[in-house]
């Protein structure tokens, strides 16, 4: 499936002109894998090695053109650094407050949510975002240990 998904975004930034380099594929396909919602500095480190001449920048510049395409979603959650999200179909984030893991999730009942918002307000909904914030299941079981 990953693959699918790479094959359909580079399609999409060639059909808008986007030049696809090495460094440009490269953080796409780490998006794409990726299930921790990384922020652009992880990225580089993550690339680093493969690219050694690559900066930060080029990382920040990426995220904006893979942004303005669709392909990615920029999350800011309370703390500094954006996050960054492959966009496959539209879904919700659980966080812990302790580590700051993100899961996604899925729950099509929301999407009422908008329909009854416009209606009830007028309003002419252009999204949402939701987001929940717990425990996850390995800093639950580090706080059991230690107790």
């Amino acid at each position: 499936m990953t693959e699918v998904h790479l094959r359909d975004a580079l399609d999409t930034l060639k059909s808008t002109g986007v030049r696809i380099t090495p460094q440009r594929h490269a953080i796409l396909e780490f998006l794409i894998q990726s299930m921790i919602h990384p922020t652009a500095d992880e990225i580089y480190r993550a690339l680093e090695d493969k690219f050694p001449n690559m900066s930060v920048a080029t990382v920040y510049n990426n995220l904006r053109v893979f942004r303005e395409s669709g392909l990615v979603k920029e999350l800011t959650f309370g703390d500094s650094s954006s996050r960054f999200d492959f966009v496959t179909i539209e879904h919700y984030h659980i966080i812990c407050d302790s580590c700051g893991k993100i899961v996604d999730f899925h729950y099509p009942g929301l999407d009422e949510v908008e329909q009854l918002a416009s209606h009830l307000t007028g309003f002419q909904v252009n999204s949402h975002r939701l987001e929940i914030y717990g425990s996850c299941p390995t800093c639950i079981s580090q706080a059991t240990k230690m107790q």
